[in-house]
């Protein structure tokens, strides 16, 4: 007579312990620290697009004293 039984619900286990894996692996949102990239701030943006040219110094210091309240 053969036993298959042998490990009793191990092999149920391992099942469940693999699903788990793949839904935390996939299904982990997106704004976890640390997880994956931070949003940028609206700050960050603005240095950004100084950085790229895309507006002057004048504009640049002007929403950068709107955007810290300063």
């Amino acid at each position: 007579m053969m036993n298959y039984g042998n490990f009793g619900g191990m092999h149920l286990v391992w099942w469940f312990f693999w699903v788990i894996m793949l839904i935390w692996i996939f299904a982990t949102p997106y704004d976890i620290p640390g997880q994956r990239t931070k949003k940028d701030s609206p700050l960050d943006i603005l240095k950004k697009r100084f950085a790229a040219g895309e507006i002057s110094k004048e504009e640049y210091e002007d929403r950068k004293k709107i955007l810290t309240g300063d």
